[in-house]
């Protein structure tokens, strides 16, 4: 295995698979891992090879959190995980292309936030799920209180943190939390399909602005989010990729999207 913490890869179809590379601590959180993982976020970003990305674990789990070691070294001096980060821990919510999560097993704590920031969720039968912050005397950290109630709603976000309880990828699906559940086995390529078809299908300009909209008018009303929403709709109307868009379908071809640009 490589000694690399986040391993990463570009295939030929537009897709940018991460992998969260510590298997034998189930990937649990480190600034290390941290650090290079945003990188690795921010280069696929930046990339024309890359139009949609796939964040994954290795071995058995996608991340239980931040690792012990780390956290038994922190207490008392009110530091945290983030505190010596160059960028926010919220860092990949302002990644303009799709970020879609195969989650191969244990999401807890910090890795599960992680997983909140994706913009589509599969995960593995059987996948075990907790915040966990409750039971380590900590509180919802590192924006899953904005994050959790959006997916799920006010009741069922407390319920989730309050009791910091375990549940399954089944229920996750059931409360919001994945979008879709597969066996375990299945889980990077169902992902993979997914993103793949993101990529060559769709224009990677549309999707960094709907992204943009959906997360920028969570914040604003419904008035606002209409003139943003207008406004946007006539530079959409200007650009390639709306004519190409219009003609791929009239001539019942697959389109051939410009890349996004910076």
């Amino acid at each position: 295995m490589s000694s690399e913490v986040v391993l990463h890869e570009v295939r030929d179809d537009g897709v940018g698979i991460l992998t969260l590379n510590r298997p034998d601590r189930m990937n649990a959180w480190t600034g290390e891992l941290e650090t290079r993982y945003f990188e690795l976020l921010g280069e696929f970003d930046r990339s024309a090879d890359v139009r949609a990305i796939v964040v994954t674990g290795a071995g058995r789990g996608f991340c239980p959190g931040a690792d012990m070691d780390l956290l038994q070294g922190l207490g008392g001096g009110g530091e945290s995980l983030a505190d010596a980060e160059r960028k926010p821990v919220t860092y990949p919510l302002t990644i303009r292309k799709p970020l879609i999560g195969a989650i191969n097993g244990a999401c807890a704590g910090v890795g599960f936030v992680q997983a909140l920031m994706f913009d589509v969720r599969f995960a593995a039968a059987g996948a075990k799920f907790t915040f966990a912050f409750a039971r380590r005397g900590l509180i919802a950290e590192y924006g899953s209180s904005w994050l959790l109630p959006r997916l799920v709603g006010m009741s069922r976000a407390l319920d989730l943190m309050l009791s910091s309880r375990t549940f399954t990828a089944e229920e996750a699906l059931e409360l919001g939390v994945v979008n879709h559940v597969v066996p375990r086995e299945e889980v990077l390529d169902a992902a993979v399909a997914y993103a793949s078809d993101l990529a060559t299908s769709c224009s990677p300009t549309s999707m960094a602005v709907m992204k943009q909209q959906l997360y920028g008018h969570a914040l604003v009303d419904v008035e606002t989010a209409l003139a943003e929403s207008n406004k946007l709709m006539r530079e959409s109307l200007g650009r390639a990729d709306f004519r190409e868009g219009v003609a791929s379908y009239v001539e019942k071809r697959p389109p051939a999207f410009d890349p996004l640009g910076d």
